[in-house]
């Protein structure tokens, strides 16, 4: 059914994160998305969470790749500079859905939920995510992953259903794809969508974290 589903991303028993020894670090995940932390407890096994609180702001004018790099880099940013997170790495992440270049956000309220639902279905959006890592010695990597998705042609009636969970309330774009029902065709990252690219996520840690962790 989709395309590039997510699929574990090392050997059973054997976290890439743990194989370089980066368990030695304590990781924080400046996000309070439920769906972010049990995603990213596939890499790592213990970190602490500090949502960052901050207003988010961006300027919608610039490609969507780029508004979530700077929102993931402002939540790291924000959580990186508080006390109690000194001496720690610091993980923020933002996702944006685009339907023909414009960005969706979280729909205010159930008629703007119903307005995006209605213009994405039956047609193809992209889904992006911003991954930002803060090392405690302030260096930092910001990427972005993009995955294409491809709705059902969806009746108003399973629309104002789905509404009617409430599900849509705090989601970029107003759907979760791993609610069901919603989505015939993915092409990319299927975690990308619900909030965290594993297999970014995953190369981020390997690749750049790892010089700081090996010399601890």
């Amino acid at each position: 059914m989709y395309e590039n589903c997510r699929m574990p991303l090392f050997p059973k028993g054997r976290s890439g994160i743990l194989a370089n020894g980066k368990e030695k670090m304590d990781w924080i995940l400046a996000s309070a998305s439920p769906r972010r932390k049990e995603l990213l407890r596939e890499l790592l096994p213990s970190f602490g969470v500090i949502p960052a609180r901050g207003e988010e702001y961006a300027d919608l004018s610039l490609p969507p790749e780029e508004v979530v790099k700077r929102l993931a880099a402002h939540k790291a940013e924000e959580v990186a500079l508080l006390p109690e997170a000194r001496g720690k790495a610091v993980l923020g992440a933002d996702t944006v859905v685009a339907l023909g270049g414009k960005i969706l956000g979280k729909p205010k309220d159930e008629a703007e939920a119903l307005c995006m639902l209605k213009a994405l279905s039956g047609r193809v959006h992209e889904v992006f995510t911003g991954v930002c890592v803060i090392l405690p010695d302030g260096k930092r990597s910001v990427r972005a992953a993009r995955t294409e998705v491809e709705f059902e042609t969806l009746s108003d009636e399973k629309l104002e259903a789905y509404i009617a969970t409430g599900s849509p309330m705090n989601k970029a774009g107003g759907y979760g794809i791993q609610d069901g029902g919603l989505v015939k065709r993915i092409s990319g990252s299927y975690t990308n969508v619900v909030g965290l690219p594993l297999e970014l996520c995953g190369e981020m840690l390997e690749n750049f974290a790892a010089p700081l962790s090996e010399k601890r």
